[in-house]
């Protein structure tokens, strides 16, 4: 187990450590919840929330690394990768273990459950395809894969679409975090995209990142209640325009997409994170994409 704690060397790594105790952190949050009877009267079905709630927030959480690994320049983000999107994986086996438990384990149910109905058909097909990148995250698999582990491990794109889109249908009428996972997979996606292009990405196209995503949240919030709920997505138009509604999803992404902005340009300032200069202009060399 210490390999959870210590870097390539042997050696202990802080922030593998730091990123094994932020994927613990909420089990035990939600045992000690369950421990003080402070689930509800419908314990299991908050459980089942909070795992589903967890799986996708790391899984997000694991495609914004490679992102941040290049615009920080900060090398040693690759270290929890794999750690991020193996502890997804994990949160989303231990949704499928507590529905299974909430039928009272009678498996031909909730197979017959699971194949009948399309949310939960998603649901599954995002496991499934987050259990074989798991499978398939040891370094035996990546050497014996070769180029196929790339190809493979960018299905991971998908399977988060798939994931988000069950959070969608399991959110009923509140379906503001479900947007704000949506929001921000969006704007990832426009990093990479930028990557793709090799676009430099200044101060101006960071900040033009940052708008569209936002506007992609506001897009996707509107089409989600104008489509899928009984909720008029006019009156969510202009919760979103309107100063007294609080942080609504979009302007959070517009927040994070900013800050991230600010840090890049603070990081260009100095020496790259976890790494040496080795790259033209005295940038690190890092990969276009990385393994997600």
């Amino acid at each position: 187990m210490m390999f959870l704690l210590t870097d390539r060397t042997g050696r202990f790594s802080p922030i593998k450590t730091g990123c094994l105790l932020l994927l613990l952190a909420p089990a035990l949050w939600l045992l000690w919840r369950a421990a003080s009877h402070d689930l509800g009267p419908r314990a299991m079905t908050e459980a089942l929330h909070v795992t589903g709630q967890w799986a996708v927030r790391f899984l997000v959480a694991a495609l914004a690394l490679t992102p941040l690994q290049r615009l920080l320049r900060w090398n040693r983000l690759a270290l929890i990768r794999r750690m991020l999107g193996v502890g997804a994986f994990a949160w989303a086996a231990a949704h499928l273990l507590l529905y299974i438990a909430s039928v009272k384990f009678d498996i031909a149910f909730a197979v017959r459950e699971i194949f009948s109905r399309y949310y939960l058909t998603i649901g599954f097909t995002a496991l499934a395809g987050l259990a074989i990148l798991a499978a398939t995250s040891t370094d035996a698999m990546v050497s014996r894969l070769g180029l196929w582990w790339k190809r493979l491990h960018r299905l991971v794109y998908a399977i988060a679409a798939l994931a988000i889109l069950h959070f969608f249908m399991q959110s009923k009428i509140d379906a503001s975090e479900a947007t704000l996972m949506a929001g921000l997979f969006l704007t990832l996606m426009l990093y990479r995209l930028a990557f793709r292009l090799r676009r430099p990405l200044g101060l101006v196209l960071l900040a033009a990142i940052a708008v569209a995503g936002a506007a992609a949240t506001v897009v996707t919030e509107f089409a989600w209640y104008g489509l899928a709920t009984g909720v008029d997505p006019w009156r969510v138009l202009a919760a979103n325009l309107h100063p007294g509604s609080g942080l609504r999803p979009a302007l959070l992404v517009l927040l994070a997409a900013l800050g991230l902005g600010i840090l890049v340009e603070a990081a260009r300032r100095l020496p790259p994170l976890g790494g040496r200069r080795n790259g033209p202009g005295g940038q690190a060399r890092v990969p276009l994409t990385g393994n997600t």
